[in-house]
């Protein structure tokens, strides 16, 4: 018996059109999927007013990482205070601290502002002379950078006692991505990009 023409066509296709669907299949989950068929990892939040995802082991691994010297006690206590004030407030921890490893290079503090101020995000470090604001402990400096945040990012009232001296300067409500940073926290028109970088390492752990 003899095939007709179109069925012959058809069958001829089929092969192909399964290839094509089979690579559609797998386009469409690009980026849930990683190597060896691991889940990929999730991508950063950029909004300011969010919630943190990352764990205190693997944010203290990430900073231990890029500064050697460290001592992992003192940065695993950081990185709890950082999260408390952060949840009190409503602030993505991931870019809080993103942030201050920014500002302060990875705590090494080469700049203007010294490690024994406890101003660990630059307040009032408005050029390479000015040592900034002091604070009387960690729990204090982690407080006012975390206030200072939610007053750009957000209009909601900021849970007292108010560490942060410079409220009064902020215009709230005005900054809600790290890429509105530049120009209110900082000058550096890059400040933005930078802290997306460390985002992005934070999240390669």
């Amino acid at each position: 018996m003899t095939l007709k023409p179109l069925a012959f066509f058809l069958i001829f296709l089929m092969p192909a059109i399964s290839c094509f669907s089979s690579s559609g299949n797998a386009e469409s989950g690009k980026g849930t999927t990683g190597k060896h068929g691991h889940p990929a990892p999730a991508l950063p939040s950029i909004f300011i007013m969010d919630r943190g995802e990352q764990g205190p082991a693997s944010l203290v691994a990430f900073m231990c990482r890029n500064n050697s010297y460290l001592d992992s006690a003192f940065v695993a206590r950081l990185v709890k205070t950082y999260i408390i004030e952060s949840r009190r407030e409503g602030v993505n921890y991931d870019i809080a601290i993103c942030q201050m490893c920014l500002e302060t290079g990875f705590l090494r503090f080469n700049g203007s502002v010294s490690r024994f101020q406890n101003n660990f995000c630059g307040l009032g470090a408005t050029d390479g002379y000015t040592a900034g604001d002091w604070f009387g402990s960690m729990e204090e400096g982690v407080r006012a950078h975390i206030q200072h945040l939610k007053a750009y990012a957000s209009i909601d009232p900021i849970t007292p006692p108010y560490a942060d001296k410079r409220l009064v300067h902020v215009r709230r409500g005005t900054v809600f991505t790290i890429h509105d940073l530049p120009g209110r926290w900082a000058a550096d028109p890059a400040y933005g990009e930078k802290i997306n970088s460390l985002l992005n390492q934070l999240y390669l752990l």
